[in-house]
């Protein structure tokens, strides 16, 4: 009778122990899930990569400061990411017991230029979907299990991450042609990663677009240029057109702006209608002709003196107060100062060099706006070959607009800007011959004419000069008047191969553009002009230097109707390339103004009044 006792007590004691164990890890888990999503189980997450919707770069969903100011910069006119939103919801759950709710990643996505191609798909049309896990308990009620439910949601939140990630890339593929084998992050096998020393940012041996449109991401969001010495107005002025800029109002339909050629359409908007509310500039009267205040207008390196001509002739953004100055502009000629001063056979800079040492030492010496900013709050606009080296030393910390725009030669994103190279034939009339053949009567698949400069052209013209008779490759064509050879074929070819020559600069690219010819280019580490504002591409072929022998396999392979796109595009990105004698909206010279400002907004340092 007592052994029966003793095992029914030893029993009860067990069953005991088990209530009481399961007791204590119930209490636990429950005071787990108390606990802040984001402390708990999103701290095991803390490597992922989160795609901001609009960009092929990642960033961590761990806090830090430049997470939040990359975020800030939106590089496409998207809204906010769905899967930010399902975090959101998992960190901030309006009810304890509310369904946790994924949203499809393309819902809210759907570009125009998805729309052109028609590339909007079945789920970007669908709706939120609730994936939320239940069950029911005795009375037949439906519960939430909300460990089940974070547990799928962190599923739905991988899957979203490689959902968004493919159709990205897919998106890519559709609107962006690259060569075949070639995934856009390929280096040359002898390559070594170079860093920027103004923008502390790792660059590759080669550059790719698309890595360029991430590193120009990174530095708007975390690149600053030096603190004032002293507080002015502007300064609080340019802090509010930043936080405009960046909370633009979405552009659903502007019919001057075709929204698929711009990364972001909405900014870019925004931007350029307050810099037409706030911008000044003060252009320094010191320095004599010809290499100050002399403006070559034809030639290869116009883009430096159309802008010096019609920059001292503007009312608008002129000021002759130099306190209410957003910028000073230096107003030199890369062109003249390397015909006055370079000593012929010498091949060497330093004539140039300590020409403009001694340019900026008298300004300095006459003004004291230099000195507040160290030069980050002026800049230059220089075309030739040379300007890079002959100004990155005295004006280093000054935006530099430069046709030679070579990542591995110092160009500085977030702060310098790509100008375009643009070979002016008729001063009076600068868009002459604007324009080129209808799309079914150009009968050259590809054309080039150029000098052997550098080591491109030549590996282009073995492969295929008088290989292939769609192929139009030429050395140097005989000489007509006007550039008429030169200029027939451009109008008359549907692709204008732009190979670099000794620099990664072209005038062809913006040649190509005036003639309607979709521009094919081949230069690696070569920034194309207004990069923080265009969606390259879109209207262009980027193709790696090595892949010059598949040129024709690459140019063929682009269908008939993508073809089209791109010519259409080149048409509406036209605008932005011309010059006027009497500027217009959105025309080259308020192109380049408004790269200049947008780097100034998004690079200034600000100081407590």
């Amino acid at each position: 009778m007592g052994q029966k006792h003793w095992s029914s007590f030893h029993l009860q004691t067990k069953s005991l122990l088990w209530i009481i164990g399961i007791t204590c890890a119930l209490i636990l888990a429950c005071r787990y899930l108390e606990l802040p999503y984001s402390n708990g189980i999103f701290s095991l997450l803390s490597t992922w990569k989160v795609p901001t919707l609009g960009s092929s770069t990642f960033h961590a969903i761990g806090p830090s400061p430049d997470d939040e100011n990359v975020n800030k910069v939106k590089i496409l006119n998207q809204p906010n990411s769905p899967v930010e939103h399902a975090l959101e919801e998992l960190r901030n759950p309006s009810e304890p017991n509310e369904s946790l709710r994924f949203y499809d990643c393309d819902k809210s996505s759907v570009t125009e230029s998805d729309k052109e191609l028609g590339n909007v798909s079945a789920t970007q049309q669908a709706g939120a979907e609730n994936f939320t896990s239940r069950r029911e308990d005795g009375s037949g009620r439906k519960i939430v299990s909300p460990l089940s439910s974070i547990t799928k949601a962190i599923s739905n939140i991988t899957n979203a991450v490689l959902s968004h990630q493919d159709n990205k890339t897919n998106s890519v593929k559709e609107d962006s042609f690259r060569p075949p084998h070639n995934d856009g992050r390929t280096l040359h096998r002898n390559s070594k990663p170079k860093t920027n020393e103004a923008s502390h940012i790792l660059v590759p041996g080669v550059t790719t677009i698309s890595e360029m449109n991430k590193l120009l991401l990174q530095s708007h969001a975390s690149y600053r240029s030096e603190r004032p010495r002293w507080f002015s107005a502007v300064d609080q002025e340019l802090l509010q057109v930043r936080l405009e800029i960046q909370n633009a109002p979405i552009v659903k339909n502007d019919p001057n702006l075709y929204s698929p050629i711009y990364q972001n359409v909405s900014m870019f908007k925004r931007s350029y209608e307050l810099m037409e509310e706030t911008l000044k500039v003060y252009i320094y009267k010191e320095g004599d002709k010809p290499i100050l205040h002399s403006p070559f207008l034809t030639g290869i390196y116009a883009s430096e003196g159309w802008f010096m001509k019609l920059m001292e002739a503007n009312k608008r953004f002129v000021t002759h107060d130099p306190n209410k100055a957003n910028l000073f502009y230096l107003p030199f000629s890369s062109s003249s100062l390397v015909q006055a001063l370079y000593v012929e056979g010498s091949h060497s800079h330093q004539n140039m060099i300590q020409f403009l040492h001694d340019y900026v030492k008298m300004i300095v010496a006459k003004h004291p706006f230099w000195n507040r900013t160290g030069g980050a709050d002026h800049f230059l606009v220089a075309c030739h070959d040379w300007a890079p080296e002959e100004t990155k030393l005295n004006m280093a910390k000054c935006i530099r607009a430069l046709c030679n725009a070579d990542v591995k030669d110092g160009f500085v994103f977030g702060k310098d800007v790509s100008l375009p190279e643009t070979h002016v034939r008729n001063e009076l009339n600068p868009t002459r011959g604007l324009g080129g053949s209808l799309a079914s009567q150009r009968k050259y698949l590809a054309f080039f004419a150029g000098r052997m400069h550098g080591y491109v052209r030549p590996i282009l013209l073995q492969h295929w000069e008088n290989k292939d008779s769609d192929m139009k490759i030429f050395a140097e064509l005989p000489k007509s008047k006007g550039d008429m050879n030169y200029i027939h074929y451009m109008k008359n070819s549907k692709y204008c191969i732009c190979a670099k020559g000794y620099e990664v600069n072209s005038p062809r690219v913006v040649d190509a553009i005036f003639h309607e010819c979709v521009p094919v280019i081949i230069s690696d580490n070569f920034v194309p002009p207004f990069l923080e504002v265009l969606n390259w591409e879109s209207f262009t072929v980027i193709i790696l230097e090595k892949d010059i022998p598949n040129l024709k396999s690459i140019l063929l392979s682009i269908p008939k109707r993508r073809y089209l796109h791109l010519l259409m595009r080149v048409k509406k990105v036209q605008h932005h390339f011309l010059w006027h004698n009497k500027p217009i909206r959105y025309d080259l010279f308020h192109m380049i103004l408004h790269s200049v400002w947008y780097n100034r907004v998004f690079s200034a340092t600000y100081i407590d009044s």
